[in-house]
Parts: structure tokens; sequence; C-alpha cells
């Protein structure tokens, strides 16, 4: 499914003839054109390590800093997908095979042919191709979860079917492959899975936390966010006192302590990493030990300073415990607009549980809830754990919408044990599970395969002339080492595709670059031309791109530009907005040097 989406999404419009197919759909979305850049830059340098070293020492990413990308973006995927490909190619090429297929696509309306390959041998294709091939092999884990947890084959048809009668809820992958969740989250499924097995077995044994101990890195390593969704599944571990062999709390939070302290021994570990955040499990660790001293003790203080140790270590991360402020108190400043505005941080959409009932995942999952707590306090206590963690990722995604990547799979796990034996015994003594199992897949499938064609029907033609006239003309026009500015994703496009040093970027999460993004959006604020060029001259920019939809957009009320830019600078609230004021003369400040339907580019002059 995922490839089939990619495949048709990249089919039919093409930009610039020195990208090959997959290569012009990135340099167009956001951070998909910033981390794949770098697998690019590994591929075509002289040798693996000579990539590696350009990538450490990135002087085009946040002019005029000289950055270490892996360590700032994690890049590890990048680095060993990389590798793969060089030495694909160095083999395949050896033995004289062939990898790729390579056509001329004539566009019309006057614009230039254009070449587009497939096959592994074409660098995007590898890339894509990788990410969707792990993803494939996490649904291979998810029908293992389903049967190991259900303790039936059935539960794990059940996962399965749900996840894809339910996809659009469950992943992003078909549409973003590069993001982080797409390299990280599969190995999520994995540590859940063993961490079941764990929970399930009488005595744990050095292989299972071993690899629970590998999964845990390999989660953490791609993703900044990962250390938060361990926190929650430290949150529904506590609670667990008591249910099972007190030593097996023990070896897991000697185990989170292994995977942190293996971490920050790597030489680029990722700065979220390397924070404030990782203490968390070993005071956890001691908590355990300092209240919970016997099976059944109370656990109240424990889980009391847990969670306050948890706000404490967001407040090291300021613009999450801001962002968590405006969910819940209506706290507003500039970065924390940036986010909430944007759909994937705002609150999950209402429409989301009514997806969830029409496709019958909510009601099963319901269901067996209901069942789990009349039989709480003789059924496993690995379900009872997952019913916890479940809870958690239902807070997250109320809470941020773009985390139903957690709670819709997490449903369909859940949804497997209407299979299981212990839950649903009484009523297998009357309906064969098989027979139940089709008829709950039946019932599911009247509104999930309408969902999976709505899905197959969307027909990929992605175009974007005005952004391809404007890279072009940074080529042909604009000095190598000249310094652009602008929105996030379009710097993205510009580093990509025309290598010129750019000061900001779509990785926001960065302090550093959340102060340098917001001087170039000032832009779009209501101050005087004088001093944002001022602002920009410190910089050290040369150009400026200037998009009118950023100037008059407003995805809902109080988040355009310009009104969250009065939030921030109330004394010029009531101003017209510079941007406005560039669209029609940008002198004596700023110099038009190119101007097509969607894009300005403002030349910024030295005196």
């Amino acid at each position: 499914l995922h490839w089939w989406h990619i495949t048709t999404l990249f089919e039919n419009d093409r930009h610039f003839s020195h990208l090959s197919t997959l290569e012009r759909e990135m340099a167009f979305r956001t951070e998909m054109g910033l981390y794949y850049s770098y697998f690019k830059i590994i591929i075509e340098a002289p040798s693996f390590w000579n990539g590696l070293s350009a990538i450490m020492n990135d002087r085009l990413t946040e002019y005029p800093l000289v950055i270490n990308t892996l360590q700032r973006f994690n890049l590890y995927p990048e680095v060993v997908l990389a590798s793969w490909y060089r030495i694909y190619t160095a083999v395949m090429d050896f033995f004289g095979i062939p990898t790729k297929m390579c056509w001329t696509v004539n566009r019309g309306k006057d614009l230039s042919p254009v070449e587009s390959c497939e096959g592994w041998g074409d660098p995007a294709s590898f890339y894509v191709a990788v990410i969707f091939l792990l993803n494939g092999l996490m649904m291979s884990l998810f029908f293992i979860y389903g049967t190991y947890l259900s303790g039936s084959q059935l539960g794990g048809l059940i996962t399965v079917m749900c996840y894809f009668f339910n996809h659009g809820e469950c992943t992003r992958v078909m549409w973003t492959p590069p993001l982080r969740e797409s390299f990280s989250y599969p190995f999520l499924v994995l540590q859940m899975l063993l961490l079941t097995y764990i929970l399930r077995i009488p005595n744990i044994n050095k292989g299972s936390l071993i690899a629970l101990c590998v999964s845990n890195i390999f989660f953490m390593l791609p993703w900044q966010f990962a250390q938060f969704v361990l926190l929650t599944q430290v949150r529904s571990y506590l609670p667990l006192c008591g249910l099972f062999v007190y030593f097996k709390q023990i070896d897991y939070f000697v185990q989170t302590g292994i995977e942190f302290t293996i971490i920050l021994m790597l030489p680029f570990q990722p700065d979220l990493l390397s924070g404030k955040i990782h203490p968390i499990y070993h005071t956890s660790f001691f908590l355990v030990f300092k209240f919970e001293v016997a099976p059944f003790k109370t656990h109240k203080q424990s889980l009391f300073l847990l969670t306050a140790f948890f706000f404490l270590c967001i407040s090291y991360q300021a613009h999450i415990g801001n962002i968590l402020k405006a969910k819940f108190i209506g706290y507003k400043d500039f970065d924390t607009l940036m986010y909430t505005c944007a759909a994937e941080f705002d609150f999950m959409e209402k429409e989301t549980p009514v997806r969830y009932i029409k496709t019958l995942l909510l009601p099963v999952v319901l269901l067996v809830f209901v069942f789990l707590c009349i039989y709480l306090f003789v059924y496993f206590v690995q379900v009872v754990y997952h019913a916890l963690q479940l809870l958690a990722y239902g807070v997250l995604a109320i809470l941020i919408m773009r985390l139903k990547l957690f709670l819709t799979p997490h449903l369909c796990v859940m949804a497997s044990l209407v299979c299981s034996k212990q839950l649903f015994g009484w009523l297998f003594c009357k309906i064969q599970p098989k027979t139940l199992v089709f008829a709950i897949l039946v019932l599911m499938a009247v509104e999930g395969s309408a969902n999976l064609q709505t899905q197959w029907n969307i027909m990929g033609e992605f175009s974007n002339l005005p952004q391809e006239e404007l890279l072009e003309w940074i080529q042909v026009n604009t000095r190598q080492d000249a310094v652009f500015a602008g929105a996030m994703p379009t710097m993205a496009s510009v580093k990509l595709s025309a290598l010129r040093p750019i000061v900001n970027h779509p990785h926001y999460e960065d302090a550093g670059l959340r102060a340098r993004t917001k001087i170039v959006y000032s832009m779009y604020s209501r101050k005087p031309a004088k001093e944002v060029k001022k602002e920009l001259i410190k910089l050290g920019v040369n150009y400026y791109i200037l998009e009118e939809s950023l100037c008059v957009s407003r995805k809902k009320p109080g988040c355009s530009m310009p009104e969250i830019w009065d939030v921030e600078d109330p004394a010029h609230s009531g101003r017209i907005p510079l941007c406005t004021l560039m669209s029609q003369e940008s002198r004596p400040y700023f110099i038009t040097v190119f101007e097509n339907s969607n894009y300005r580019v403002l030349k910024i002059p030295n005196e």
C-alpha cells in the first residue's frame, strides 16, 4: 500500500532535469527534502567517510554556523542507508547488473523534458523502498504481537486487518517517508512485544533483556521524542507493583539505565537524549527501591514523585512545556503558536473517534476493556499493562493529534484480545472463534474497505511550477555562496535542489533554530522594514524569499502570521504587515529581483 502511494504520487509532474523522480518530490515537502539531502551528500561524496565528515561539518544548513547535522537531526538512519546504497551499487556495478531503468518525460507546456528513473539504483527509490520495507516488516510484528497477546492467530489477523481498515489514522509513512517516526516506530512495536514476553514468562533471561535493550536503543536514536513515549511506558509500568515478581521491575529499570549509558557513549548522541531527560529512568529505579520494598505495598508516593519528576524534565525542554501550557491554560507566544496552529499539533480532531466507531475498532476495544475490568485480578499482568499504556497513548493523542501514531495501532493490538480465551472463553463455548472473528471482520470491512478505497483513489500528481521557476532562477542568477532565508519548507528545497546556504530550516525543535526562524519570520510581522533588514543582515542573509500565501493565509482564527506576531509584538499591532508592504513596493530597504505567482525574491543591500 505504501509503495503504491509513493509511486503514483511521484509518477506525473517532474521538476529539475538534474534531480530524479522521487528527489524532485521530496525537494518540495518540508522536512523530507532536509533529511534526504544528507543521504544524498553521503552517497555523492568521493567516499563514505568523506560524506560522513561533510554532514558532521555542515556549512550550508545554518549559515554561518558549522554544525554536526548527524547529532542535531538524528541522522543515523541516513548514514546507515547511505552505506548500504554505496555497497549495493558497488556490488551491482562489479557484476555488471543494471539497477535502474530511466526514461525521458515530455511535460509539454513549454517545460523542459526531464529524466525519470525507477529501481533500487535510483537513490531516492532506494531510500524510500528501505523505509517501506521496514514498515512492511512492522506489519509482520503486529501479527506476531496480536497473536502472542491474545493467544490466537485469529488475534493477529484482527490486529493487522484493523490496522489496514484504519490505515489513514495509523501512519503517515506513505506521504512523508523520511520523517523520524518512520524509522523509529517499528522498533517500539518490537520493544513492546518483547516487554509483553518478559511480563508473561516466570523468570527473565538475559537474552530477552538484551533484545529489549537493543530495540529501545534503535527506537530512541532516530527520533528525539522517543524518550517521552518511554516515559509513558514507565508511568504505565509502575502501577503494576505487586501484581508480578518484584525483581522484574528491578531488571527493567536497570536495563533502561544501560540503554541510556550506551547512547550517551555514542560519539554523536542526539541533542535531546543527552539533555536532562534520561535521569528519570534512574530516578524511577530509585523510587521503586524507596517505596516498593515489598510486593503489594502502596505505591502512591512513587507514582506522585514520578509524575512530578516527569514535569520537571519537561521543564528542561521549554517549548514542550509551553505547548502543554497552551493546551491547558491557553498560554501563547510565538513558538507555541507556530506549533499549535499546525493541524498535527492541535487537539485530536473530532472526526477521529467517529472513524474509530465506524470501523468498529473503538467498540471492540471498549468491549475488551469491560471484560478486562471484570477479570482484572485473575488475568495476565501484561494485558493490564497494555490497558494502562493505551490510556497513556490516548491522552497524548487527544492533546497532540500527530500522536495518533501511537494510539491507533495500539487500539488495533488491544482489539486482538477479542480472541482471548481468558476473556471470552465463555462465549467460545457457544460460538466458534473463527465464526466470531469472521463476523467481526465482515462488519469492520464495510467501512474499512471504503477507507482503503479512498486512499487508493488518491492519484498522485504533484505540481509546483512556481517553486520550480524559483529554484531554477536561484541556480542561474545567484552565486554558489549566496545566503537565503524564508519559510522553513522552502528553505529545505533551496538546500536540496539549489545547494545554497540557508539560515533556517524545518527542524524547529532546536532552541537556536527557533530564535533564527523568529527573526526570519519577522518579515510577516508589522515591524518597520529598517529593523527587519538590520536583523537579517546580522544573520548574513543575501536574499529573502517572500511568500504571499504566508502573509494572507489563515488556517484558523489567530493563526495567520501577522496575527501570531500581534501576540509577540503588540506594540506594532494595527499596522499594515511588512509582507504586504513588500509585495507592493520593496524599496528602499529591499530590492525585488525575482517574482512569480507565489514567490518574490528580495535582495538585501548591505549598505
